[in-house]
């Protein structure tokens, strides 16, 4: 119902209304059963920017931190979450990265729409960056197609850190769907998890026209954390 709220009455109409995004490749959506929408991750916006152009439910992964805010404003940011169709999960590792995908197979599962970041993070300079083979494992676990999506300039309506977004026109790009159903049962194999994450990338690259980067964004996160200090 909040989903459906956000989507329909409140935040949804104003924001296409305002933004006016362009949308290119619509015809690629599939109009019924599982799929994952594979992102390049530019913004914090593009999880609010892709439901409202869907015509169906999606829901996304997103670390449980967002949901641990107290008082009005942590109300406030759970609210808009599951507004949005996001879905709190460990980030951690280990059991926590299982659960992770078991919670992305349960919504696969009843025949939705799942949005995934290969990336893993959102990137730190508007570059592509190399993408984590989670996204992989639940194609084939799932047996569902996956749909790259990239996102045009949403980095430039709000980068990170900013508070309030610039009102400026962006671009949402559907690829073809991919199917990766020939690798049916070779989830454990740590190379064909890898050849199909970096077929997603590179599609996404192709699709976004970003400058790719052969590392983590994690990696490049990390490294100007501890030169500030």
């Amino acid at each position: 119902m909040m989903y459906w709220i956000f989507k329909n009455l409140i935040i949804g109409p104003l924001l296409l209304t305002v933004f006016r995004p362009i949308i290119v490749g619509r015809e690629n959506i599939p109009k019924s059963g599982a799929v994952i929408f594979a992102g390049n991750h530019l913004s914090f916006i593009d999880s609010v920017f892709l439901p409202l152009v869907l015509d169906r439910h999606i829901s996304f992964l997103a670390k449980s931190d967002y949901w641990r805010g107290k008082g009005i404003k942590g109300w406030a940011s759970r609210t808009f979450f599951k507004g949005t169709g996001m879905i709190p999960i460990d980030r951690s590792g280990g059991k926590a990265s299982e659960a992770s995908l078991n919670t992305g197979l349960a919504v696969l599962a009843e025949g939705e729409q799942l949005g995934i970041y290969p990336e893993g993070t959102r990137s730190p300079d508007g570059r592509m960056y190399r993408g984590r083979t989670g996204v992989a494992r639940m194609i084939l676990e799932g047996g569902v197609p996956v749909v790259p999506v990239a996102m045009i300039d949403t980095d430039k309506v709000m980068p990170t850190g900013s508070k309030i977004p610039k009102v400026r026109r962006i671009g949402i790009v559907f690829g073809e769907p991919l199917d990766f159903s020939r690798f049916q049962g070779l989830e454990s194999d740590r190379f064909v998890l890898r050849s199909i994450t970096d077929e997603i990338m590179y599609e996404l690259n192709r699709l976004s026209g970003q400058e790719y980067v052969d590392v983590y964004a994690s990696s490049v996160k990390d490294k100007v954390v501890s030169n500030s200090h």
